[in-house]
């Protein structure tokens, strides 16, 4: 390579000294990275400034080839075309990221993910890069998805040291899980005995190696050890808006700060390379309810009046206020999958993403079609691939007229009601013997006999069932309530099914759940229960998707994913899951996590994974609230390598 001047566009043509990384470099989860441009036709390397360049390819165009930013961002797709898959390209981009472990650092190199550099492409890019960084600073290529690992898994290791993301993402000492910033009480809890000794404030910040999922409302969390974005515990803090990282090493800072019990600032930030936490003085007032008393969730007028237990493939969306959300978008899914949907299914794809009139295009390629008919490929993928188990769903009346046959249960749900009116000590007392009630009152005969005919008429045969919560309050975009009600797997008598349905009716009552929908302003009087009983169905695997990448909000191509050998260990955060980002506008995915497996999927797996983004978002399509498009959604799911079951969709706060 040839040797030309440094100017404020970055180092051109110079051999790259940490001191001038330092300086032309941006930060981006924890880690310091410089943008790398390897020009063979003049045999240059560039190292961009971050600064002035966002992009790669508007630094090619302005300083290489002399073209300008409404031009290129006019032609971006022809670029981008060159500059990804041509296999002749003249340019190759990539990422030049600096990771410290305690003492030690590190280079890793990587493409963008939609690179389709061959092997030896990539071997050539990465012998450029390392002639011109720090020789005593290991380099390792990084592949940016799954295919570039199998691409490189052929090269001699010591013509191409390499580490995968995932290995990098399990030592990450800082990651942003949701950004924002909040001033509180430092709580740190060694031990969730510690915990639960412990009484919390809504001003406090908790740090734990894991939170419970029973958390009350706080004002942030600190995980110590690593997790899922998608458990629980951080849904729960992404709907309530509160910040939220993993900071390995945690406890030793607030030791060594002695930060315990104090009051600090607390900010996430996804450019930061640590949580920031500042010593403040103590609040003056305490006394006051905090802001987001103010911020009262709506509830749609339910109906508790006589309904029909149905067969889900019977119930719409806009029968939420008799059957709760739960079920009402699972009957729509059950719509979608059996009849023409309307152009909606499209929308996310619709949606302009300047300079591109839309992602058309793009839909096309991942569905493997060239026409101009996508809403029938779109179909057919859904058609073809995704099932919703059979169930039926309980009605809110069927709750009501259990409520309304005990006395007992109304003079309990009285005193509670009178208990909140006056924010009484009495609560979670009350609440306890309530549940207690609902647990041992026997259920009428005549609700009971209805129960048994919906089984028998739509559900003959199955062994095993799942029985799920579908409250009014729960999965609204205001109000997740993830974790909150009760749901079971694994149910096989119709005793048990009696006993799960009344344990799901007593989760309602919950001291937990009713506290939680106090502070968001959801009244005792407006909550009701229905309740969804489903064939329980085997798969493969299963986990969690939400249609957004929870770590880059700004990352409109990306889904993320958990996958588990069983969901419930996902949602439980029980055990840690593999997690996932998949493309849904160019394709591909790359591993974030191995969580606790041993291994990763493999080629079929990956497949069906690249299938479940595209499902991911044609449903957020159809069941978005505007027409943006763009609200996320929370998909639980099951899967062999031929079908996808949906066992769950719900609106994603973000």
């Amino acid at each position: 390579m040839t040797v030309q001047e440094a100017d404020v566009a970055g180092l051109v043509g110079e051999q790259l000294t940490m001191s001038a990384f330092n300086q032309l470099s941006g930060s981006l989860g924890g880690y310091s990275f410089v943008k790398v441009v390897v020009d063979r036709q003049n045999e240059t390397i560039h190292f961009l400034n971050n600064a002035r360049h966002e992009f790669h390819a508007l630094y090619i165009g302005q300083e290489i080839l002399g073209i300008g930013g409404e031009e290129m961002r006019a032609r971006i797709d022809e670029f981008n075309q060159s500059f990804y898959h041509a296999p002749d390209r003249r340019f190759f981009l990539g990422i030049l990221s600096l990771h410290k472990r305690e003492d030690k650092r590190m280079f890793s190199l990587e493409t963008v993910e939609v690179d389709t550099m061959s092997a030896d492409m990539i071997e050539f890019f990465y012998a450029e890069v390392r002639r011109n960084v720090d020789a005593a600073t290991p380099l390792f290529f990084k592949p940016a998805n799954h295919l570039q690992e199998q691409a490189v898994a052929e090269l001699p290791v010591e013509r191409l040291p390499r580490i995968l993301a995932h290995e990098l993402f399990s030592t990450a000492e800082f990651v942003a899980l949701n950004p924002g910033t909040t001033k509180g009480r430092l709580r740190a809890f060694r031990s969730e005995q510690e915990y639960r000794e412990n009484s919390l404030e809504w001003y406090d910040i908790v740090v734990m190696h894991r939170v419970p999922d029973d958390i009350p409302r706080l004002a942030g969390i600190i995980n110590a050890s690593h997790t899922t974005p998608l458990s629980h515990t951080n849904v729960l803090a992404t709907g309530w808006s509160i910040p939220n990282a993993i900071q390995r090493g945690a406890f030793d800072l607030i030791d060594r700060e002695n930060l315990d019990g104090q009051w600090v600032e607390y900010e996430v930030s996804p450019r930061g390379a640590e949580v920031g936490l500042r010593l403040i003085d103590e609040p003056q007032d305490l006394g006051q309810r905090p802001a987001w008393y103010a911020q009262r969730v709506t509830l749609e007028e339910p109906e508790h009046t006589y309904n029909a237990i149905l067969n889900l493939g019977r119930i719409r969306y806009n029968d939420s206020h008799r059957y709760g959300t739960k079920a009402a978008n699972l009957g729509e899914l059950h719509h979608v999958l059996a009849t023409e949907t309307p152009r909606r299914l499209l929308g996310f794809f619709s949606v302009p993403r300047p300079p591109r009139d839309n992602l058309m295009p793009y839909l096309g390629k991942l569905l493997g079609h060239e026409g101009d008919d996508l809403l029938a490929a779109a179909q057919q993928l859904l058609a073809e691939r995704v099932r919703v188990p059979r169930g039926i769903a309980l009605p809110f009346s069927m709750h009501q007229g259990f409520l309304e046959s005990s006395p007992k249960i109304q003079q309990a749900i009285g005193k509670l009601k009178m208990a909140l009116e006056l924010n009484a000590r009495e609560i979670e007392p009350l609440c306890v013997e309530l549940q207690q009630l609902i647990r041992k009152t026997r259920v009428p005969d005549y609700l009971l006999s209805e129960l048994d005919s919906a089984l028998v008429e739509n559900l003959a045969g199955v062994r095993t069932f799942v029985v799920r919560s579908s409250s009014n309050a729960e999965d609204l975009a205001g109000f997740s309530a993830a974790g909150i009600y009760e749901s079971y797997n694994h149910v096989t008598s119709a005793e048990r099914i009696v006993e799960s349905v009344k344990e799901v009716w007593a989760s309602l009552v919950s001291a937990r759940s009713v506290r939680l929908r106090q502070q968001a302003g959801i009244s005792l009087d407006d909550c009701f229960m229905g309740v969804v009983i489903q064939e329980q169905v085997k798969a493969d695997f299963g986990g969690v998707m939400v249609t957004t990448n929870p770590m880059n909000r700004n990352d409109f191509r990306n889904v993320y994913i958990n996958v588990s050998p069983n969901v419930t260990d996902v949602v439980e955060g029980s055990k840690q899951p593999m997690q996932y980002l998949y493309s849904t506008v160019e394709g591909g995915g790359r591993t974030v996590s191995l969580g606790d497996a041993e291994e990763d999927l493999g080629v079929d797996g990956h497949a069906q994974l690249q299938r479940l983004a595209i499902v991911g978002r044609l449903l957020q399509s159809h069941f978005s609230p505007d027409y943006t498009f763009d609200s996320p959604v929370d998909i639980e799911w099951l899967a062999t390598d031929e079908v996808l079951y949906v066992l769950q969709l719900r609106p994603y706060s973000i």
